[in-house]
């Protein structure tokens, strides 16, 4: 990008152009440089609005947690509608499917991000602590309009969806997993405590 000439959200830009490299060529890829080649503007630009490199990926991670937010609104809202197993497999084929997790890559490939996601207050590792939350408050929702057992432990299968279901779609370089692959994880964990047909 020519000097002078003004970049429209500029942190957008740079956050989707990080996204970008992340999902193509993993967290080793990312650069200062090689970000802001890719958002075709100077080096500079970046340092304009982060302290430094570490600064702005955990900007990014902080921004991309958020979108989770939005998903788990959702979620919840789905509670008592189509099928519990379906409700899960597509949230969670939306989560992994998206940069959820090219970012755990990173989080873990990179000791000073993690510190500062720390310091900012993300505990766990960022996105899985997140969506663990966001299937917990859904099941929790269920539990409550009877569609999984009272006794079932949302705080033990919210996490064992999300392991189970991340280390089908944590193979990069892989086909990504389809959501009937998905779904069989899902029925599987939830099969002792769903009080309605599985999918």
């Amino acid at each position: 990008m020519p000097t002078g000439v003004a970049m429209r959200d500029a942190r957008e830009q740079l956050f989707d152009a990080a996204e970008r490299l992340l999902l193509r060529d993993g967290p080793s890829a990312l650069t200062s440089r090689a970000v802001t080649t890719e958002a075709g503007c100077a080096k500079g630009v970046l340092h304009r609005h982060f302290a430094d490199f570490d600064a702005f990926l955990a900007e990014l991670v902080l921004d991309r947690i958020g979108r989770i937010g939005h998903q788990t609104a959702a979620l919840r809202e789905s509670a008592g509608t189509g099928t519990v197993a379906g409700n899960l497999t597509g949230a969670l084929m939306a989560l992994f499917g998206s940069v959820a997790v090219a970012i755990v890559g990173l989080v873990i490939s990179r000791d000073e991000l993690r510190a500062r996601l720390r310091q900012a207050g993300s505990a766990g590792v960022p996105v899985l602590t997140e969506a663990t939350a966001m299937i917990a408050s859904y099941l929790t929702a269920e539990r409550e309009l009877g569609r999984i057992a009272a006794d079932a432990d949302v705080d033990t299968l919210a996490p064992t969806l999300i392991g189970a279901v991340h280390l089908l779609f944590a193979d990069r370089e892989g086909t990504p997993p389809e959501a009937g692959a998905v779904g069989k994880v899902v029925t599987t964990v939830i099969a002792g405590v769903v009080q309605e047909p599985l999918l």
